[in-house]
């Protein structure tokens, strides 16, 4: 997610000379800074309108959903973070979120380190969705300009095999299911077997899990509550080194 985001911001500084950016703000979101930096940019048409997902569509190829950090830590304490992120991943063209403040800020939330980083795993790695940060509204404007111009230049650049892609996502939703409490490889293997898909791990209620071999009532309880973000367990420690280390086998 961090390259994806670097990747946006360089090189894109001389795309506005190639025409207008349109951009259309949803307009629950018009009291937003954001806003008063896009129009201070130069080649940016904003249009004001209610969206059915998402706060800003971005030319016909991106919507993306802005949330400072105490947004993204009150959706995820009242429940609402993954519908919110389940209707961004059905846009039929591309979505990202946007997650707005200084990192320092996020210690404020009361949402331990371990919930925080289980939840961005699981919008990335479950939902397939980039996570984008933003240091303040100004630093949301110009991303935004440099998403769209960066996306329209390289939209039919990158391929991937289909094989490899295949290996690299079980491997990925391996480490993923790991890195839940007290589960490890052998056990993501069984949940995934079990349900079919990383998704249907997340969203399972605890009697549903319960009926996998090997998770008992305490398992499934502590899987729902680091989904949840409520009190959390800390990850199994060797799923988590196996994921900083790359998911080395």
């Amino acid at each position: 997610m961090i390259g994806f985001a670097m990747e946006v911001m360089q090189g894109a500084t001389d795309e506005n000379s190639r025409g207008l950016v349109r951009v259309v703000v949803d307009d629950r979101e018009i009291r937003s800074q954001v806003i008063e930096s896009l129009k201070l940019q130069p080649h940016v048409q904003l249009e004001v309108r209610r969206l059915s997902v998402g706060d800003y569509e971005v030319g016909t190829e991106w919507v993306f959903e802005r949330k400072t950090i105490h947004d993204f830590a009150a959706s995820l304490a009242d429940g609402r973070l993954f519908r919110q992120v389940a209707r961004l991943a059905r846009c039929p063209n591309g979505a990202a979120l946007i997650l707005e403040g200084p990192d320092q800020v996020r210690a404020e939330t009361g949402i331990s380190p371990e919930a925080w980083q289980g939840t961005l795993i699981s919008i990335g790695l479950v939902f397939r969705l980039p996570v984008i940060h933003s240091a303040d509204p100004e630093e949301t404007a110009r991303l935004l300009i440099y998403a769209a111009n960066q996306v329209g230049r390289r939209r039919d650049v990158v391929f991937v095999p289909a094989g490899r892609r295949a290996r690299t996502l079980e491997r990925q939703r391996i480490r993923m299911l790991a890195a839940l409490p007290r589960i490890g490889p052998h056990r993501a293997r069984i949940l995934l077997n079990h349900f079919g898909s990383i998704a249907a791990v997340v969203q399972a209620a605890r009697e549903e899990l319960m009926e996998v071999r090997g998770i008992g009532e305490q398992i499934a309880r502590e899987i729902r509550e680091f989904v949840a973000g409520d009190g959390v367990s800390s990850p199994d420690p060797t799923a988590t080194s196996q994921m900083q280390n790359g998911g080395q086998e």
